[in-house]
C-alpha cells in the first residue's frame, strides 16, 4: 500500500517537447487583451498608471494592446483624410483627383449615394461624416490584425460594444430630432390604430416591451456580428499555424502537416482581407439603415 501511495504522488515523467506547446494558451493570449504587445515571441510591456479616484470608483487609464492599436487606427484615419485633403487643396477648379485620392473619393461617393442617401433619405448628408468615420476606423482596426504581430482591436467585445453604443446614440437622437417627443414615444409605446380601446390597451402592454427590446437588439447585433467574425477568423488562422508546433515531433508527416497548415492559413488570411472590408461595410451600412428606419418610423 505504501508503494502504491508513493507511486500515486510521484512526479510524472517529463513530457515530450511537442506536448509543452499549449495551443489553447497561445490562442487565448492572442485573442485576449493585455498590458503587452507580443513581438516575435517577446513581450513589450506597456506603461501602467495609478488609478484615478473619482468618488468611490477607480478609473484605470493604463493602455492595453487593444487601446494602442485603436489609437493607431485613428491615426491612420487622420493620415488618410489629411493626404486626401492636401490633394484637394492643391487642385484647381474643375480638376479631378488621381491615384490614392481618387480611390478614397470613389469610396466616399459610393457610401454617400448608395448607402447613406439611399437608406436615410432627406437630410442624409449630415450623417455622412459619422458613418464614413465608422467605416474607415473599423476597416483599419480589422486590417491591423493581419499584419505581423498586429492586433485586431475589433476582435474585442468591449471595443465593438463601444462602437455599437455610439451608433445607438446616433440612431436614437436622429429619431428624436426627426419625429419630435410625441413621435419618438410612439416608437416605444405602440398601439395599432383601428382597434377598440381595450384592444389598444392589450397591444400596448404586449408591444411596448417588444419595441423597447428591439431598440437594444440592434446595437447588440452590430457588436456581436463584428466581434464574432473578426475573432473567429483570427482563431482559425492561429489554430492552423499552431498545428505546425503540435505535430513538430512527427518524423514522417510533420512537413506535410506544416505545409498544408501554412497554405490553408495563407488562403484564409486572403479571405479575411475581404471579410475585414465586408464587416466594416456591414457595420456602417446597418447604422445608416437603422437611422433611416427610425427617422421614417411612420
Amino acid at each position: 500500500m505504501n508503494d502504491i501511495a508513493a507511486a500515486a504522488v510521484q512526479a510524472p515523467e517529463p513530457a515530450p517537447s511537442s506536448s509543452t506547446f499549449d495551443l489553447g494558451a497561445m490562442l487565448m493570449g492572442k485573442v485576449s487583451d493585455g498590458n503587452y504587445i507580443d513581438i516575435a515571441g517577446y513581450k513589450l510591456y506597456l506603461p501602467e498608471f495609478d488609478p484615478i479616484q473619482i468618488g468611490g470608483l477607480a478609473l484605470d487609464l493604463s493602455p492595453s494592446k487593444n487601446v494602442v492599436f485603436m489609437m493607431l487606427a485613428g491615426v491612420l484615419c487622420l493620415v488618410t483624410m489629411g493626404m486626401v485633403g492636401r490633394v484637394y487643396a492643391r487642385m484647381e477648379a474643375g480638376d479631378a483627383p488621381t491615384g490614392f485620392a481618387n480611390a478614397i473619393e470613389s469610396v466616399i461617393v459610393f457610401f454617400r449615394d448608395n448607402v447613406i442617401r439611399a437608406n436615410i433619405g432627406h437630410g442624409a448628408d449630415q450623417f455622412a461624416p459619422f458613418i464614413l468615420t465608422l467605416f474607415f476606423f473599423i476597416l483599419y482596426m480589422n486590417l491591423l490584425g493581419l499584419i505581423p504581430f498586429g492586433v485586431s482591436a475589433s476582435a474585442s467585445l468591449s471595443v465593438t460594444a463601444a462602437l455599437a453604443f455610439l451608433a445607438f446614440l446616433w440612431i436614437e437622437v436622429a429619431g428624436f430630432r426627426a419625429l419630435g417627443p410625441a413621435g419618438y414615444a410612439r416608437t416605444i409605446f405602440y398601439a395599432p390604430p383601428g382597434l377598440p380601446p381595450a384592444g389598444q390597451a392589450v397591444m400596448l402592454l404586449i408591444m411596448t416591451p417588444v419595441e423597447a427590446i428591439g431598440k437594444l437588439t440592434k446595437p447588440f447585433a452590430l457588436a456581436i456580428r463584428l466581434f464574432a467574425n473578426m475573432t473567429a477568423g483570427k482563431i482559425l488562422i492561429l489554430s492552423l499555424l499552431g498545428l505546425v508546433f503540435v505535430f513538430a515531433e512527427l518524423t514522417v508527416a510533420r512537413w506535410g502537416v506544416a505545409g498544408g497548415a501554412v497554405v490553408m492559413a495563407a488562403a484564409i488570411t486572403l479571405l479575411k482581407v475581404f471579410v475585414s472590408l465586408l464587416q466594416a461595410f456591414i457595420f456602417a451600412m446597418l447604422t445608416a439603415v437603422f437611422i433611416g428606419l427610425i427617422r421614417h418610423a411612420h
